[in-house]
């Protein structure tokens, strides 16, 4: 059973389970925590994790005016201060991964660790990118009118504003990700929709950065390989980095 918390002005629907350090899982967009349903949810073996949805994604309602990647990240601040009570581990998915990088560049002491999969800092980052064209897949139409407390109806606003959002967002810098100082697992599928250029340059500018291409994957890289992403995933947050005897880029550190 699930929870709702105010967030500013939005109410925000979470489940925890698990014991151990905090670990918040971050969703995607069009969707909601079910994104992580067979894969990193297993880690509440190791952690207490909670799974918020952001505004206007799965049980947590939609709010007057437009969808930006400060709002959204504003929204898992106030979580993590009110819900969560102090740091956490941040692992973002998508769309999650992104607000998961504003929350860490505006917030650093909030977060513990980062986990990035399949996300973009920018929306030159994008080999697909959302559009009111066309028709959305049956199966995200039904998820969303499944458990939205708007209504199967309202999930063309959604839309709209998760375009909007995805076209007018400025999106990070360079500048901004070298504030992001937490240990960063960047994690992307070898086909996925995001550039792979555009992971090696997040990895690349970020200052404790790490990279795990996982191969023969997607953008739906967690369905795909959900044992060894969770694996991957698990390493990192429950193991001191390892060290190495060849480092090039780490070499200083």
């Amino acid at each position: 059973m699930g929870d709702y918390i105010a967030a500013g002005d939005a109410r925000i629907w979470f489940e925890e389970r698990g014991q151990g350090d905090p670990l918040v899982l971050m969703h995607g967009g069009f969707s909601d925590s079910r994104d992580f349903h067979g894969s990193l949810d297993r880690l509440s073996a190791h952690f207490r994790v909670y799974t918020p949805e952001r505004r206007g994604h799965g049980h947590s309602p939609d709010v007057e005016g437009p969808f930006t990647g400060e709002i959204m990240a504003a929204d898992m601040t106030a979580f993590l201060e009110k819900a969560v009570g102090g740091p956490a581990h941040l692992a973002g998915y998508s769309a999650g991964a992104t607000v998961a990088l504003h929350v860490a560049r505006n917030r650093p002491d909030l977060v513990r660790s980062l986990v990035l999969i399949s996300g973009a800092f920018h929306r030159d980052g994008w080999i697909i990118a959302p559009t009111e064209e066309g028709e959305m897949p049956q199966p995200v139409v039904d998820g969303y009118a499944e458990v939205s407390p708007d209504g199967r109806d309202h999930f063309p606003v959604i839309v709209s504003k998760i375009v909007a959002m995805a076209q007018g967002d400025p999106g990070l810098t360079e500048v901004d990700l070298a504030k992001v100082t937490a240990r960063t697992l960047v994690m992307s599928g070898d086909d996925d929709i995001v550039h792979l250029e555009h992971s090696v340059a997040l990895y690349r500018g970020l200052p404790a950065g790490e990279l795990a291409i996982v191969p023969r994957t997607t953008h739906l890289l967690m369905f795909e390989k959900p044992e060894l992403v969770t694996h991957l995933v698990t390493d990192f947050l429950t193991r001191e980095p390892t060290p190495t005897f060849m480092p090039i880029r780490r070499a200083a550190q």
